[in-house]
């Protein structure tokens, strides 16, 4: 008993951030914590949520030093839980933290969350029920070079494709970019879609061609579906057949 760690952090997905998308387990995390640590955004989004909770914030970009105080708090006796949109282990929060974990006595647990590309996917339609790719276009911790080679592979294999991350102010034609690369292996006319400011306000979705979707404005709060050769409009949803032959 006297070795047994009683420090407790949660690394919680929070889906899009409204109180219907959070999973179950992630309300129940979120409300055992003393205190909730995430960017400063999502804590916004879930503050009404939980009104008694301390909540410790920081801005973009400075993820290593969240996931540390987390770190720190839950090692020094708090029941924390560190937050992330969509779900932690999906381009989240779990990585970090757990690659700065072994420092400090706490105990782990990760809690799932609802990611865009399921949340963004019922908005359109059905467009990833067959195989598919999630490609984050964000250059921060990827080299471009690289994410351009997963793009290739993921269109010469005619995987449909989910972009997260497509566009920010440093990074305005990095879709267009994107687009270019996949229609070098499909048709400008692949039926493509964005799921925007999901489960927010302004909430929306559109459906357009490839060669649409490289012109098309986007911002960091958009999903992008790319379909496959078979993706098609079925009364105005976007649906990539499951696979199974004579479906209709």
């Amino acid at each position: 008993m006297g070795d047994e760690i009683l420090n407790k952090l949660f690394i919680v997905g929070i889906g899009a951030g409204n109180y219907e998308g959070m999973t179950v387990g992630a309300v129940k995390a979120l409300e055992q914590a003393d205190l909730i640590v995430g960017y400063t955004v999502y804590c916004k989004l879930i503050k009404p949520y939980f009104p008694d909770k301390k909540f410790l914030s920081t801005p973009m970009m400075q993820e290593i030093e969240r996931c540390r105080l987390a770190l720190e708090h839950a090692a020094g006796g708090e029941t924390t839980a560190v937050v992330c949109s969509g779900d932690a282990g999906i381009y989240g929060m779990a990585s970090p933290v757990l690659e700065l974990a072994d420092k400090y006595e706490v105990e782990i647990e990760i809690i799932a969350g609802v990611t865009a590309a399921a949340s963004g996917a019922a908005l359109l339609g059905s467009p990833i029920t067959n195989d598919f790719a999630v490609i984050s276009l964000s250059d921060n911790l990827t080299p471009m070079e690289e994410i351009e080679r997963h793009l290739e592979k993921a269109a010469e294999a005619d995987l449909c494709i989910v972009i997260y991350n497509p566009t920010s102010h440093r990074r305005a034609g990095y879709l267009k970019k994107a687009c270019d690369i996949v229609m070098r292996y499909r048709s400008s006319q692949t039926v493509c879609g964005i799921a925007q400011n999901i489960g927010r306000e302004g909430e929306n979705s559109r459906i357009m061609t490839l060669s649409e979707l490289a012109e098309a404005e986007t911002d960091m709060f958009s999903t992008v579906f790319i379909g496959n050769s078979k993706t098609k409009i079925i009364n105005g949803k976007m649906v990539t057949p499951r696979g199974y032959r004579n479906v209709r």
